[in-house]
């Protein structure tokens, strides 16, 4: 180990507790502040050959730190614009009654991805290539996207799965 690796593993030792605090005090959140911490101590490192020269180098990852978290905040903001633009209506969906709500609530539950692979196979009725084309995915991904789906599906369900969820094995 060279002298540089020792000194970023000194200041690493003496900085991560105070970064992660002050990731607490942004976020709120220990698991975020941790990930901030850590994410600010690797770009860091990345420039450490540099930022070693400084006066104070823990400047330089603070700053990290804080510019991460707000590039975080402005991704979740337009995340969240997006949302409320896109969102479905509340009187959009037809009434099939409880049952169809019942499902509809499960689907909801399921990965976007899972979700949109069944939803583009089975209501939309397109093949598996096609779904693997639309979401720029390998046929095997979205075979095992949708068999995990309906999976989760069947076992949510129960009982009523028999109604609703009929695809599978007698489909292909």
């Amino acid at each position: 180990m060279d002298d540089k690796d020792l000194e970023f593993r000194e200041f690493f030792a003496s900085q991560y507790g105070r970064l992660c605090w002050l990731g607490l005090l942004l976020t709120g959140n220990r698991a975020k502040a941790e990930d901030l911490a850590q994410e600010a101590l690797v770009r860091t490192f990345w420039m450490w050959p540099r930022v070693r020269t400084y006066d104070r180098p823990e400047d330089y990852a603070r700053k990290v730190l804080v510019n991460r978290h707000r590039s975080l905040l402005r991704r979740a903001l337009l995340e969240a614009r997006h949302a409320r633009r896109t969102r479905v209506e509340e009187g959009y969906l037809p009434d099939h009654g409880e049952d169809a709500m019942v499902l509809w609530s499960a689907v909801q539950r399921l990965s976007p991805r899972q979700r949109a692979v069944l939803v583009l196979r089975y209501h939309e009725d397109l093949s598996e290539a096609a779904v693997a084309r639309l979401l720029r995915l390998p046929v095997g991904t979205v075979k095992t996207l949708a068999h995990r789906g309906l999976a989760k599906l069947r076992a949510e369900l129960g009982p009523l799965s028999q109604d609703y969820v009929r695809f599978g094995k007698e489909d292909r």
